[in-house]
């Protein structure tokens, strides 16, 4: 079963636990995310500790195929997001508490 965490998830959880307005919260929600965007942008890489680091690379052109019409195709260069999870949360993920 897969379970999706939304934006609005995230509002609900700070406006619950921490008692601020929804607006407040939906806001500070933004500004978290506006200053990952902006780090990630900036410096190509972010690291929150106990938690993870981000990081863009550059993936180079290469040659893919359609599976189904054995289509030869260019695919162009871009970035991507990578995300190294931290020790701690790795701990945290396999520890018998999260089962």
């Amino acid at each position: 079963m897969r379970i999706n965490l939304t934006k609005k998830d995230l509002i609900n959880s700070v406006y619950l636990q921490i008692g601020y307005s929804k607006q407040i919260s939906e806001s500070l929600i933004n500004e978290l995310f506006k200053l990952i965007e902006l780090n990630l942008k900036n410096e190509k890489r972010i690291k929150i500790s106990k938690f993870g680091t981000f990081t863009i690379k550059k993936k180079a052109q290469r040659i893919g195929r359609n599976p189904k019409t054995k289509e030869r195709k260019i695919i162009s260069s871009r970035n991507v997001i990578t995300f190294k999870p931290s020790k701690e949360f790795k701990k945290f993920v396999n520890s018998e508490f999260y089962e």
